[in-house]
Order: structure tokens, then C-alpha cells, then sequence
């Protein structure tokens, strides 16, 4: 089955928001055995609407739609699409008694245009929302399928994995299964030569590479009839990729970094503290994402003046006059600094020039040096990286933490 994805909201063309639904929905579809072949945005128009809607219907066996079904009068997914396959709206009654519900619990006067919500196409799969007032709906029509949902992602996303998901693995005679391998260390180039071969006599599963910024990721995708089969084809191929890439792949989770390198702090119960200066506090806002953190990071000190080096992290005034607040020596004293004064296990430590201005032929933009102080060792990395400012500070955070990982890996 083909699908194609229609958001509705002149918000989205004006780039007001940005059309999350649609990379989520694109995401999931796949797994359930639907190709999605186009994603398409329209404005709160309801002659634009329903051009898009027939041309969508034309070359696509399914229509997702996002957006369009509030109270007010721009919200109008639900009359074109009624109006296109021909169909009456009516009063759902179930849903008119949810949406009283909702307003009772929160205490609010249900305005009559909420009522609005509750007509739904007659014949329609009623999709519950328990998030908000609009349900969505399910419409299969000729040979289609249209579904509307409504556009706030946190209604959404139930609705969709709770409804839509099941709806198309009743139909779904295969589906797709992947697995993601995320790496850091490597380039893009320098991996595929590792598992060229791999990839040149790919048939079922197929491997895909991509690029993110500072890391590599592999998608490893089995066409089969059940997730188990599928998973069963894909284990051999993520056995040999393992084999050749090592410990340049930090995920088979689909996690970023951030969490794997938080999670292996917590279970190894290695606490750590954190002294940044170009990064600015990137690594520790990193780092407290994670859940449970709080047993293991002590705290973050964003030193970014000379003064504040030596001040609160006991940088002698002298490594910086003679080395420069970014040079090797100065970014060992800092991580020695912050472990001495946390009581660490790991004390580690950023400096570098990220740019635009601020460097010199000697060091240039992009001159880093991490360093990782424990018992009573530091290693230090020098980095020479290229790009604007949030790139080299973002590039270099996830190097930090990649030295974190491979450290607790070591130990």
C-alpha cells in the first residue's frame, strides 16, 4: 500500500511550525507494510485543500491527514474531505459526550463551535482522542483510505500509534523492520569501505548509509511478513557490521549519545563533573536529558574567562600566559581542576576557539583540545575542526562524550 501524507495549516507554509507529524507518520508507516511516496502541505484553504486531497487520492492508495479539524471556522479538513467522497457529516454522539467531558474535567465552558468536532463522516471509524476535543477518523472510500487526525503532535502521536498503527497491520501482507547503527569516530566513506561489500551484494535486508553532523548512522531494513522473521534476517548482517566497525558504533538502539554515554555512567555508577569553555555548558545540558543522571553528574562549570580557569578550577596563571587558555596544558589543569574540587570519579574539560573570530594561523578556528582526567591520569584529544560556530561546539561535545564512552568501555 502507497501513502501519501497531507498536512493542513497555513502556519505550516509560513514556516510558523514546522511539520513534525509528517516525519513522525513517515516513520512508522513503513514498519506496518505502507510506502510513503509523497508528503504534501496545504494552507487553511478549502479549494486548495480539495485539489491537493484529489490529487492525492489519485496517486495514493492511502491519505494521512494532519490539521484541520478544531472548532473554528478555518478548520475545514473534515467538510472538504466529506464534501470529495461524497459523504454526509453527522453528529457522533460518543464524541460530543467526550468533548463535554473534557471541558468538565478542565473546568471550562464548552463553547458551541466545539460541537462542531463531533460531526464526523457517516460510515467512518471513529478515532478516540483522549488528549484533546477532535477525534479523528478512518474513511474508506472506492478502493481508498483517507484518515484525518488532528494537527497538536501530542494528540496526534497517540491517536496514530493507538488506531492507525493496528488498522494497517490488519491489512499489511509484509512490512519493514529496521535496525539502527549509529557511529562515532568514523566518516561516512571510511565506514562504507569497511562493509562495501556488504552493501554491493545487499538483496533482503538492504543497508542504507547516512551522514548527521560529527556521526554516521546505518539502516539495516528486512522486507518480511513479521517482525520476528524480519528481525531474524537482519541479526547476521548486524553480527558482521559489528565485527568490522568495533567500537566506532556507540548504538544498535537508535539512541543518541548523549543517553548510551548517560546510561553507562549510571549503571557503572562512575560520577563525573564537567568543566567547559567554548562549549558553554553544551555537554552537561546534553548530559541531564537522561533520566537519573543526578546520581552520578556532581556539576558543570562553565569557565569561560581566563580568570574563571584559574579562579575555579585552579589553572596556574602561568599555563595560560605561556600556553594560551587553548593549548593541551591548559585543558589538563582545567579537567584535573574540576575532579580535584568535585571529588569525581571523571573530571573532564573543553577549551577551544569555535569561531567566527578569535583565530590565528597558529590556532586557527576550530582548534579544541578535550581532556579526561581519572585516578591520577588525564588524556587529552586535539580536534581541527571545520564549519560555523554551532557546528565546531556541537562536533565537539559529541566528541567529549564519545571520550567518556570509550573511557568506561576501557576501564
Amino acid at each position: 500500500m502507497n501513502a501519501e501524507i497531507l498536512a493542513v495549516g497555513t502556519e505550516l507554509l509560513m514556516g510558523q511550525i514546522a511539520n513534525t507529524n509528517a516525519q513522525y507518520i513517515s516513520g512508522r508507516l513503513p514498519e506496518v507494510g505502507v510506502n510513503v511516496y509523497y508528503h504534501s502541505v496545504v494552507g487553511d484553504n478549502p479549494k486548495r485543500l480539495k485539489d491537493c486531497l484529489e490529487i492525492a487520492l489519485k496517486r495514493s492508495d492511502a491519505v494521512i491527514m494532519t490539521g484541520g479539524l478544531g472548532p473554528t471556522q478555518d478548520d475545514l479538513t473534515k467538510e472538504t474531505v466529506a464534501e470529495t467522497l461524497g459523504k454526509k457529516l453527522v453528529l457522533h454522539e460518543e464524541s460530543l459526550k467526550k468533548i463535554e467531558e473534557y471541558f468538565a474535567k478542565t473546568n471550562r465552558p464548552m463553547a458551541k463551535n466545539n460541537i462542531k468536532q463531533a460531526y464526523l463522516p457517516e460510515g467512518c471509524i471513529v478515532i478516540s482522542n483522549n488528549n484533546g476535543t477532535a477525534p479523528g477518523c478512518i474513511i474508506e472510500s472506492g478502493g481508498k483510505v483517507v484518515i484525518m487526525l488532528p494537527g497538536p503532535p501530542s494528540e496526534m502521536k497517540p491517536m496514530f500509534e493507538d488506531t492507525v498503527i493496528p488498522y494497517f497491520l490488519n491489512k499489511a501482507k509484509s512490512m519493514l523492520v529496521s535496525k539502527h547503527i549509529r557511529m562515532i569516530g568514523i566518516g561516512e566513506s571510511a565506514m562504507e569501505e569497511k562493509i562495501m561489500d556488504l552493501i554491493q551484494n545487499q538483496t533482503n535486508p538492504t543497508i542504507a548509509p547516512y551522514a548527521k553532523e560529527g556521526e554516521v548512522t546505518l539502516r539495516i531494513t528486512a522486507n518480511c511478513s513479521s517482525r520476528e522473521e524480519g528481525e531474524g534476517l537482519i541479526a547476521p548482517v548486524v553480527d558482521e557490521i559489528r565485527k568490522r566497525l568495533g567500537n566506532t558504533i556507540y548504538s544498535l538502539e537508535d539512541k543518541p549519545l548523549y543517553a548510551v554515554v548517560g546510561e553507562m555512567l549510571i549503571e557503572k555508577n562512575i560520577t563525573i563533573a564537567l568543566a567547559e569553555s567554548c562549549t558553554g555548558g553544551l555537554i552537561a545540558e546534553m548530559l541531564t536529558n537522561v533520566p537519573g543522571i543526578s546520581r552520578v553528574f556532581d556539576r558543570g562549570i562553565v569557565s569561560y574567562s581566563n580568570q574563571s580557569k584559574v579562579e575555579c578550577l585552579g589553572v596556574n596563571p602561568e599555563t595560560i600566559q605561556r600556553f594560551g587558555a587553548v593549548s593541551r596544558e591548559t585543558a589538563v589543569e582545567m579537567a584535573r581542576g574540576i575532579k580535584e574540587r568535585s571529588g569525581t570519579d571523571i573530571g573532564l574539560s573543553v577549551t577551544g576557539i569555535a569561531g567566527p573570530g578569535g583565530g590565528t594561523p597558529q590556532k586557527p578556528v576550530g582548534l579544541v583540545y578535550i581532556a579526561l582526567a581519572y585516578g591520577d591520569q588525564v588524556e587529552c584529544r586535539e580536534l581541527r575542526l571545520m564549519g560555523n560556530r554551532a557546528k565546531i561546539r556541537n562536533i565537539t561535545a559529541l566528541n567529549a562524550l564519545d571520550m567518556i564512552r570509550l573511557h568506561i568501555m576501557n576501564q
